[in-house]
């Protein structure tokens, strides 16, 4: 990455979510452990379960409120750092981000606030029902957002409109149902299931360790280990899904993740192991594992995915398409309006506006793409190209952990169902070490999907060099700086904070139970909190 303007704000940009994604996913799967654990209370109305909902909703709120304060740095650099992307796309991006605004983090936050402070002002039930709207809010957030990142991986339901050079929505029902954004949707909430499974197994892992809250900690790791396995296998089934739209939407994407610098013949084989050479476009001391990339992706034994040298090729081929349409617009907006568009120019760009796109990444070589030469539309070409090794080991990292978490879930639900949790201490103790591997395991697949469209900010409609704002390279490299001491900071304080509720552990809970409708209230003993579900 060059350190110039753009390649300072693509930086600051990873950076920032980077820091944002370690705490999105935790949330996402903590809302709704709580609200499992609570809907067990109210069915069983053992205050064990109301000790567990409030103790891990403690710490679902200290990662809820650091969350938000690095989420609204996220949306407010699309004006800072890239002001030319928010004009070019805000018409069909903003929506989505306003419905998230709207629709979900009203929501949360509203209800965020009655789950603390409405325990002894609600009914059990209306306190469910608020948990679990807190939860539903929580995952209505990640669905908007991945709605407008899905559509930035594959932009469907909008055209460009020549006059105001805006994308404009033509279809919304079109950007809702984007079965990118589905899949990245389902992929990635399931993640944040899988963290959050882990976290609370290592805490109550450790607690075991130390001998304290053993009912609470069993209880908590039997739940998070039901709920990590099914999450565990949820997320292998559906990044299936992600590889073969990528097959569909992103082949660059998917033969620069398996290195596949040729076409091959179908079916396809996985590379296990190697080490990619961009330079050389070949992959040393390679493994490979027979037919299963081209099961996974095309899911068939003749379907074919083409090297990334076929799709370089292809690449030029449709950057000369794009300055076919790029002279084209130029006349159309010389026209300022005035008058009817000739049918002859309007047909010419129709005809190749869909590759506009490509003849934009000339720009980084030349004002005016229909001046290029022959070598700067085969630099263009190459650029299309995504830096290969680090989307290769952060593929093969992240799916590396995916087995793992399986077997590792599998084998605490085992455990759990023959009440053997505390049985070996080296397990307990794996638990602890596990912790952030699933965290790991995110951002790499983070990296995976993001740099993997590179250079597109929008695939194949906007690159990511024509994107940014014009600021000067010192401006960004200080509101860098100053992200990175603030983040730094902030996490900071969330692991001081969660530490601090983690070792203080859960608060005893003798404050009277509001009733159930037509419930008979029976006074618990006060050791209830210790005898068995």
């Amino acid at each position: 990455m060059d350190l110039d303007v753009v390649g300072l704000s693509r930086l600051q940009f990873a950076l920032t979510a980077l820091y944002h994604f370690l705490f999105v996913p935790l949330t996402l799967g903590l809302s709704m452990l709580v609200a499992i654990m609570e809907t067990v209370y109210v069915m069983t109305n053992r205050p064990i379960w109301r000790q567990m909902t409030k103790f891990w909703g403690v710490l679902f709120g200290i990662n809820f409120a650091i969350g938000v304060s690095t989420g609204l740095v996220m949306e407010f650099q699309f004006g800072m750092n890239w002001s030319y992307y928010s004009h070019y796309v805000g018409d069909v991006f903003g929506a989505p981000l306003a419905l998230e605004g709207l629709m979900a983090f009203f929501l949360e936050a509203t209800f965020v606030g009655l789950f603390f402070f409405g325990w002894d002002r609600l009914s059990k039930r209306a306190h469910l029902v608020v948990t679990w709207l807190t939860a539903i809010g929580t995952n209505f957030s990640a669905l908007w957002i991945l709605i407008a990142n899905g559509w930035m991986q594959n932009p469907v339901g909008a055209a460009l409109n020549p006059q105001t050079m805006r994308m404009e929505v033509t279809d919304f029902y079109a950007v809702l149902t984007n079965p990118v954004a589905q899949a990245k949707f389902v992929h990635t909430v399931s993640a944040g299931y899988v963290i959050a499974a882990f976290f609370v197994l290592g805490i109550s892992a450790w607690f075991l360790l130390k001998e304290r809250h053993a009912e609470l900690a069993k209880r908590s790791m039997t739940v998070a280990a039901s709920f990590g396995l099914a999450a565990s296998l949820s997320v292998v089934v559906l990044g299936d899904e992600s590889g073969y739209l990528s097959t569909e939407h992103q082949k660059m994407k998917l033969a620069a993740i398996e290195a596949m610098w040729h076409t091959e013949p179908a079916p396809a084989a996985f590379t296990a192991f190697g080490f990619p050479d961009q330079a050389a476009r070949e992959t040393h001391y390679s493994i490979h594992i027979p037919w299963v990339m081209g099961l996974i992706g095309t899911r068939s034994l003749d379907g074919q995915i083409p090297g990334i040298h076929d799709l370089v090729q292809l690449a030029e081929a449709r950057i000369r398409q794009g300055i076919v349409a790029y002279d084209a617009l130029e006349q159309i907006r010389a026209l300022g309006g005035k008058g009817p568009v000739p049918a002859e120019l309007q047909a010419t760009f129709e005809a190749h506006g869909q590759q506009l796109g490509y003849a934009l990444l000339l720009k980084r070589y030349i004002d005016d793409p229909r001046q290029a030469t022959d070598a700067q539309i085969a630099l263009a070409a190459g650029d299309t190209v995504p830096q290969v090794a680090p989307l290769f080991w952060s593929f093969r990292v992240m799916v590396g952990l995916g087995i793992y978490f399986i077997a590792f879930t599998a084998v605490f639900f085992v455990l759990s169902a023959r009440r053997q949790l505390d049985t070996y201490p080296w397990l307990l103790k794996l638990a602890v070490w596990s912790l952030p591997l699933p965290w790991i395991a995110a951002e790499a697949g983070w990296i995976v999907a993001e740099l993997g469209r590179q250079p597109w900010a929008i695939e194949g409609v906007l690159p990511t060099a024509v994107a940014v704002s014009n600021l000067g390279i010192g401006t960004v490299l200080g509101t860098l700086l100053g992200f990175v001491v603030l983040y730094t900071i902030l996490i900071i304080v969330e692991m001081k904070l969660m530490l601090k509720a983690i070792r203080k552990g859960p608060e005893s809970d003798d404050a009277p139970d509001m009733p159930l409708a037509g419930e008979v209230r029976v006074a618990a003993p006060r050791n209830a909190s210790l005898q068995p579900s």
